[in-house]
């Protein structure tokens, strides 16, 4: 499957997206957000949702899941930076985060 390549945000585009998603940051090039789970299999349950998610709309993010803490890190690496497919994937997951009441 092809995907179109989009072009990163620029500054002031990620700065509105920025403030829609008050619980990302940009760091290190990516749009970023830390969930806090009871514990491991919490946190491995939202990364599995959050994964088909991303699986959906065949755009994943970088993870790291240490105990009961998952962070995830989204960009798109074709672009080289944070692009609009980040963004709505980081509203999506927001939307899911809620649902598991995170």
């Amino acid at each position: 499957m092809s995907r179109e390549r989009r072009p990163c945000l620029a500054e002031a585009a990620l700065r509105i997206e920025l403030a829609a998603l008050p619980a990302w940051t940009l760091t290190e090039g990516a749009l970023r957000r830390t969930f806090l789970r009871a514990n491991f299999d919490d946190a491995l349950a939202l990364l599995i949702a959050v994964a088909e998610l991303a699986r959906e709309r065949n755009h994943h993010p970088d993870v790291t899941i240490v105990w009961n803490r998952l962070t995830l890190d989204l960009r798109s690496h074709d672009a080289g930076g944070v692009t609009a497919r980040d963004a709505d994937l980081a509203h999506a997951i927001d939307d899911l985060a809620e649902r598991f009441g995170a």
